[in-house]
């Protein structure tokens, strides 16, 4: 029983926990120092490159594995989460050839879609679906006239996607009677700083070039694969809203 317990004692489990946390977060930091000194973007098309590029996001993906084998076993939470670290990694793959571009985002499609499941369907939040419809909708039909063929209809997909994704993480950071969640902000900031990422890249890639948009692009990228994989370390939203109910 937690609320028994000292002080001190709760105390030295969340330092405790906080220095495994850390500890199983240093792959993470390790291979995207890596990437960032040994493949600066832009990157040239290579299996080198492919794979520095991608290891970061599968390092986030052991880091919710182990998390979760710690506690007996990942919670659906954080299999969704996992699958979706798995499928962006693969886009990373398929980002670094030209060719395979509308492959890689169908695959972050998939990404977003698994992180929209495991971020809930509750609370509806009314507000932040219009906002986020607003905001979808406009940047949309800004890529609109540089879009072509199949583009024109991923691109529009996955707007949709993107934007449902940080909808669906951004209602999970409202304050509950039991506290506002860390986890829960840490999966909405991440989720917003995905929306940046994708935003810089598509600007960048179909209407004209910005300058360093590839280190901009991957610095916020990796941010938001971060601050969703750590959410993990929390209950689970359906966990939450079954207190709350």
């Amino acid at each position: 029983m937690d609320l028994l317990e000292p002080n001190g004692r709760r105390r030295n489990k969340t330092r405790g926990t906080g220095w495994s946390h850390a500890v199983r977060l240093l792959p993470f930091v390790v291979t995207s120092a890596a990437y960032f000194t040994l493949c600066p973007p832009p990157s040239e098309p290579g299996q080198f490159p492919a794979l520095m590029k991608c290891l970061p996001v599968l390092s986030l993906a052991f880091f919710v594995l182990a998390h979760g084998v710690s506690l007996g076993g990942p919670s659906p939470y954080a299999w969704k989460i996992l699958l979706g670290l798995l499928f962006s990694a693969a886009g990373d793959v398929c980002l670094i050839w030209p060719d395979l571009f509308l492959h890689g985002m169908v695959l972050f499609g998939l990404a977003h879609l698994l992180y929209i499941l495991a971020f809930g369907l509750r609370p509806f939040q009314i507000h932040l679906f219009l906002l986020l419809a607003v905001l979808g909708s406009a940047s949309y039909v800004f890529l609109l006239p540089y879009l072509q063929g199949l583009l024109v209809y991923a691109a529009g997909v996955y707007t949709v996607l993107i934007a449902a994704m940080v909808w669906r993480a951004l209602t999970g950071a409202r304050q509950t009677p039991y506290g506002r969640s860390r986890a829960r902000i840490s999966s909405a900031a991440g989720a917003m700083s995905f929306m940046v990422s994708d935003g810089i890249l598509a600007v960048d890639k179909f209407c004209f070039p910005l300058p360093h948009s590839q280190l901009f692009v991957m610095a916020t990228y990796y941010l938001a694969q971060v601050l969703i994989a750590v959410s993990v370390t929390q209950p689970s939203r359906t966990e939450e809203l079954w207190k709350v109910e």
